[in-house]
């Protein structure tokens, strides 16, 4: 053999390598394909329209807007973990005495520690 065949012989077999992968990945692709479909089959169809959840009778929920407090967490000689604490970690709330927002004077905001308004 000349290195022309060689060369053709090579180049045929790598194209028939590269044949062979497309033919595989496309078997992959219909087989999830498939697959995915036949799992679709046995989910169950949309909910009827009497199935959707209602409005209550009174209308909407509104948004409740109010101050909480949080409650103190318990005093202990030891660290304590969270499944410790009450609420297993949930830091629980209660309505505070006040409704009033708290308010931020003038100067005294700044999200970066100084407050002021400029970059001195």
């Amino acid at each position: 053999m000349n290195s022309a065949s060689m060369d053709f012989a090579a180049s045929s077999a790598s194209a028939m390598g590269l044949v062979a992968a497309g033919v595989v990945v496309v078997a992959l692709l219909l087989g999830a394909f498939l697959l995915g479909s036949r799992i679709r089959r046995r989910e169950p169809g949309p909910p009827s329209p009497e199935e959707q959840p209602h409005l209550p009778d009174g209308g909407p929920v509104r948004e409740v807007r109010e101050v909480r407090e949080a409650d103190e967490v318990p005093r202990s000689d030891t660290r304590l973990t969270p499944h410790e604490l009450p609420g297993h970690g949930n830091s629980p709330t209660r309505a505070s005495a006040s409704q009033e927002r708290p308010r931020w004077t003038g100067g005294n905001s700044g999200s970066f520690g100084s407050g002021s308004p400029g970059g001195h």
